[in-house]
């Protein structure tokens, strides 16, 4: 559990993608970002542009700055930082794994640490995809709820207003029957 959360922290949403890091799916390889960079080199034809891109300065800022925010909280959070700064030099050559390019690495990569690691990868992004679904039901529901909220609220003014006129009403009402007769007496 603790490595699907790992693993989780690691997707990005670029470009309206999922999408993970050459440099983050090199460590859970457990391989050289160099390694895996020329074993996709090698293999180009297996990666088209909506399984793996190359990451654009601005995204590179993006990214850097969720992951300084995001490891701020945990203990090794200075040695991400650090990581992150000593990366930043060879932006321009970081690549980004769709769920597809990530599934099409298990086809290059045959070593048991990275078929384990797959699976593992490809489980995230399905938790990722769930949490995603979950959120949008919840954003719908509440929406059902505010929708209701404001019909009752339409209806207790009603009310409100329908007991304001009864209770107009019946002090009018009182006003008529106290007031002082004129006229003749019996």
């Amino acid at each position: 559990m603790q490595i699907l959360k790992s693993i989780q922290n690691r997707i990005y949403e670029i470009r309206g993608e999922r999408v993970m890091l050459d440099f983050d799916l090199a460590e859970l390889y457990e391989i050289a970002t160099k390694v895996l960079n020329q074993s996709v080199k090698r293999n180009s034809k297996r990666f088209p542009n909506d399984f793996m891109f190359r990451l654009s300065i601005t995204e590179w800022e993006v990214i850097r700055s969720q992951y300084v925010t995001a490891s701020k909280s945990s203990k090794k959070g200075l040695q991400i930082v650090t990581t992150f700064q000593s990366k930043r030099i060879k932006i321009s050559h970081h690549l980004l794994f769709t769920e597809q390019g990530v599934a099409m690495l298990s086809a290059i990569l045959n070593s048991d640490k990275a078929i384990n690691m797959n699976i593992a990868i490809m489980r995230a992004f399905v938790g990722v995809r769930k949490a995603l679904l979950m959120q949008s039901d919840l954003k719908e529901q509440l929406k059902i709820i505010r929708d209701r909220l404001g019909e009752h609220d339409v209806q207790l003014n009603q009310i409100y207003d329908a007991m304001e006129n009864l209770l107009d009403e019946k002090a009018s009402q009182r006003k008529w029957d106290d007031r002082e007769r004129i006229g003749f007496k019996k």
